[in-house]
């Protein structure tokens, strides 16, 4: 065994050994539960450092799969299960997030956790095995698994450490998330016997599966076609969440602790858009094409909704909450205009918004540490007492907006060009210049907010004495502050890296297109 093909399994279970330690750190005699607090938060920058070689040693130029790793798992009455882990340029970039916001969750946490500490810590690192497997699992098998995993500790995460309709939010978030699961397991298996049945070889394999497809060996009717994609796209757009399966999500951030919705908007809901371009897009061709108009008719609807519903939100949270679905819509509609520049803006829309909206759910979380409310009204002048917080919130709530030389500007555009430009999406231009509207209303919420919020005079007068950041919320923020600016001011350094694996997806399009081109010129 090589580094490369161990970097990848020490990265992912890691934190699920750490788990482990903190369930069996030995409790203080006085209650206190600084050491394993601080046992958790190590494990998660040590998952971080050990990420870190992910990112510098991926080489760009290719499209291929990166620090593989394989070994036969299951093998039992026909039924192999291979353990397959790799990366790509889809994957690399979601990876290094996540190994960044758990540690950042975590510390972000730290006095806001007071009952269960120890449950609560060992649920996020095994929350965090959960997530990184799903980007890296390169069997089918595996990501479910994997899908899975994460289903309860966020599930527990919200009903026990949540507000106070935490049992309603966390049921429905496990309701609708089940619903799709079950689906997208139905059309793994049903995968799994084509392509037995046409090839001869039985297996989850997801590269394999995925160029049986592309060369030929394994052809889906276009009938089943729909059917395999409308699996996999329900399961994966209830996570993303896509209009009308967005109901879930902002009864979860509201009653989510701080850290829960930072891990929620951060990385949750990037498996969704993670799984189109990994799924749906390569494997179902065909279908993608058919089905694209339909989906960008939901996610442009999103798109608008999603801001104009968060204009009028009285709540901090839930406004953020609101605005996620907007912007997660501007990802699917990058994803379905099957160009190169709309999956490259899609993708990094998925960065940035990670970036932006999970520092805007830090700083709600710092806001209610302090005044124990979450109501925009409660607010206003807090640029006298707490310049530092202000400043920081300028700056993502800009991103967020999508300024230029910020994160979120970049993958926005990318998205609107790669749509206007689209020869296989019906009715892209009339797409394209809808979402753009959305720009113009995430301006008018966001800066209505910030203005509510910061500016102006102090007129309650228990925000006048309000502590500024101190040492753990600052080194909790700069970090995502200081991102927002490198992708926004060098946003290369990740596209390149991404464009290989995003044109080998998009080239799977291309016997289709023709086939459809030459059909006239073969009518008599």
């Amino acid at each position: 065994m090589t580094f490369e093909n161990t970097i990848l399994t020490l990265v992912m279970f890691v934190p699920l050994l750490g788990a482990l330690l903190v369930a069996l750190y030995g409790r203080s005699a006085d209650g206190n539960t600084d050491g394993i607090k601080k046992l958790a938060i190590g494990i998660s920058v040590v998952t971080f450092i050990l990420s870190l070689p992910l990112a510098v040693l991926f080489d760009g130029r290719t499209a291929g799969y990166q620090f593989v790793a394989r070994a036969l798992w299951i093998d039992a009455a026909g039924l192999r299960v291979d353990y397959h882990v790799g990366i790509d340029g889809l994957s690399i970039w979601l990876v290094m997030l996540t190994t960044l916001i758990t540690p950042i969750a975590l510390l972000a946490s730290y006095t806001a956790i007071g009952k269960r500490v120890r449950e609560y810590l060992v649920l996020m690192l095994i929350l965090e095995t959960g997530m990184i497997g799903v980007f890296c699992a390169l069997d089918m098998f595996l990501f479910y698994l994997f899908w899975e995993v994460m289903l309860i500790p966020m599930y527990l995460i919200i009903g026990v450490w949540g507000g106070e309709r935490r049992i309603y939010a966390a049921i429905k978030f496990v309701l609708y998330t089940m619903i799709g699961s079950l689906l997208m397991l139905a059309a793994i298996i049903s995968l799994y016997l084509m392509h037995g049945k046409a090839t001869g070889f039985y297996t989850f394999d997801i590269p394999l599966v995925t160029q049986s497809i592309s060369s030929g060996m394994l052809m889906i009717p276009i009938d089943a076609q729909r059917w395999l994609f409308g699996a996999f796209a329900l399961a994966f757009l209830i996570k993303v969440p896509l209009f009308p399966f967005h109901t879930w999500l902002p009864d979860a951030h509201v009653e989510a602790p701080t850290a829960g919705s930072v891990i929620l908007a951060s990385v949750l809901l990037k498996m969704g858009t993670y799984g189109l371009m990994r799924f749906n897009v390569p494997m179902f061709y065909e279908a993608s094409i058919q089905l694209a108009p339909i989906i960008c008719v939901f996610a442009v609807f999103g798109i608008v909704y999603g801001a104009l519903v968060a204009m009028v939100q009285p709540d901090f949270k839930k406004l953020v909450a609101y605005s996620s679905v907007s912007h997660l819509g501007f990802c699917v509609l990058g994803i379905f205009s099957l160009t190169s520049q709309g999956m490259q803006g899609s993708l990094f829309q998925m960065l940035a918004h990670g970036l932006s909206t999970g520092a805007l759910f830090l700083i709600i979380g710092m806001i209610y540490e302090r005044r124990h409310t979450r109501q925009i009204s409660e607010f206003g002048g807090l640029a006298t007492p707490m310049p530092q917080f202000s400043t920081l919130f300028m700056i993502t709530m800009f991103a967020s907006v999508g300024l230029p030389l910020l994160c979120g500007f970049v993958g926005e555009i990318l998205v609107l060009i790669g749509t206007f430009t689209s020869t296989t999406l019906e009715g892209a231009k009339w797409f394209a210049a809808v979402a753009a509207t959305a720009m113009v209303w995430s301006a008018v919420y966001m800066l209505w907010l910030y203005q509510r919020v910061v500016m102006g005079d102090v007129t309650n007068p228990e925000n006048a004495k309000l502590p500024d950041l101190n040492l753990r919320e600052k080194v909790v923020l700069v970090p995502l502050v200081v991102l927002m600016i490198v992708m926004g001011v060098y946003p290369v350094y990740f596209t390149k890296r991404s464009q290989p694996a995003l044109d080998a997806a998009i080239q799977k399009t291309a016997p289709v297109l023709t086939r459809k081109a030459e059909a006239p010129a073969r009518k008599p």
